[in-house]
C-alpha cells in the first residue's frame, strides 16, 4: 500500500468532482448540474455541428433543413435505449423500480444506446422517406464526440475504473471506494482516447478521403467494427461489472459482459463494410438543398 500511495497517482490529488455547478437559490439546495449530464449535451451539440458539416459534403443523404429533427430522434433513441439497455443486460431488477427512471443516479449502456439509436433514425428516415442506413453513415461519425466527453465524465467521477496495475506504471491511478484502494488502469481514459479520438480519426479519413459515403452501411460498419474491437480490447483492462464477476456463463467463456456484447456488433461491422459497394445505387441526391452537390 505504501509503495502504491509512492508510485501512483492519488485520484483524490487531482480535486476532482462530480459537480460542476451546485444551485443554491432562496437558502435552499435546489440541484447540482454534474459532470456527466454536461458530456451528454455536449456529445448531443457537437455532434450536431459536425452533422452540418458533413452535410455540406457532396453526396448527402438528406438537407440541412432536416438536421433538427434528426438530432431529435436520436436524441430520445440515446437516452432510452441506454437506459433499458443498462437494466436488460446489467440490472434487470430495475424493471420493477422506481429506479428505473432515476436516469441522473447513472446506468446508460452504449450498446442499448446504439439499438436505441439506429431506432430512432429507422422512424425519423420513414416520416421522411429517406435512406435509414445512409443517414445511420453520418450519425456514426459524430458517435465519437459523444463516447469521448461520456468517458471522460467517468473518470471525473472516479466510476468504472480498471484493474489492478502495476504501480510503477506512470499513469496508474488509485481510486478511492475500490474494494481494495490500489493503483488501476485508468480504463475510462483509453475508452476515451481509443472509442473517441482514434475511431472519430478513423471515420474522418473514410468519410472526406475515400468514396466510403457513397457506400450505404460502410461507414457505419466501420463504427461498430472499431468500436467493438476497442472496447473488446480494454475490457482486459476494465474491471468487470460486479453483478457478472462470479457468472458460470461469463466465466466459463472467460468474458465481461461488454466483451460479449461487442461480438455482434464486430460481426455486424464486417458484414455491412463487406456488403457495401452492392448498395451503392441507391445513393441519389436531396433535391432542393444548397449543401448537395
Amino acid at each position: 500500500m505504501i509503495l502504491h500511495a509512492l508510485t501512483a497517482i492519488d485520484f483524490n490529488d487531482l480535486h476532482l468532482s462530480k459537480v460542476l455547478l451546485h444551485i443554491h437559490l432562496f437558502g435552499r439546495d435546489l440541484f447540482d448540474i454534474k459532470w456527466y449530464s454536461i458530456a451528454y449535451i455536449a456529445g448531443i451539440v457537437v455532434g450536431w455541428m459536425y452533422l452540418m458539416r458533413l452535410l455540406k459534403a457532396p453526396g448527402a443523404p438528406m438537407a440541412s433543413r432536416h438536421a433538427e429533427d434528426l438530432v431529435f430522434y436520436a436524441t430520445l433513441g440515446i437516452i432510452l435505449g441506454g437506459r433499458i439497455g443498462y437494466v436488460l443486460f446489467y440490472d434487470p431488477s430495475l424493471f420493477l423500480s422506481v429506479k428505473f427512471f432515476m436516469l441522473w443516479e447513472g446506468g446508460m449502456s452504449f450498446h442499448g444506446g446504439v439499438i436505441g439509436t439506429t431506432l430512432g433514425i429507422i422512424l425519423f428516415a420513414r416520416r421522411h422517406k429517406l435512406d435509414w442506413l445512409r443517414i445511420h453513415d453520418y450519425v456514426a461519425c459524430c458517435a465519437p464526440f459523444g463516447l469521448l466527453f461520456g468517458r471522460l465524465a467517468n473518470f471525473v467521477n472516479g466510476e468504472l475504473w480498471g484493474k489492478p496495475a502495476d504501480p510503477n506504471l506512470p499513469w496508474a491511478v488509485i481510486f478511492h471506494g475500490t474494494p481494495k484502494d490500489v493503483a488501476r488502469h485508468p480504463s475510462q481514459l483509453y475508452e476515451a482516447g481509443l472509442e473517441g479520438v482514434v475511431l472519430f480519426a478513423i471515420l474522418w479519413f473514410a468519410f472526406w478521403k475515400t468514396k466510403a459515403r457513397y457506400q450505404p452501411g460502410k461507414l457505419v460498419g466501420l463504427f461498430i467494427l472499431f468500436y467493438g474491437l476497442f472496447r473488446y480490447i480494454v475490457e482486459f483492462f476494465r474491471e468487470p461489472d460486479s453483478q457478472y464477476a462470479d457468472s458460470p456463463i461469463l466465466g466459463v467463456a472467460g468474458l465481461h459482459m461488454g466483451q460479449l456484447l461487442c461480438i455482434p456488433m464486430v460481426l455486424g461491422g464486417l458484414y455491412l463494410i463487406w456488403t457495401a459497394k452492392t448498395r451503392r445505387d441507391r445513393v441519389t441526391p436531396i433535391a432542393g438543398d444548397e449543401a448537395v452537390a
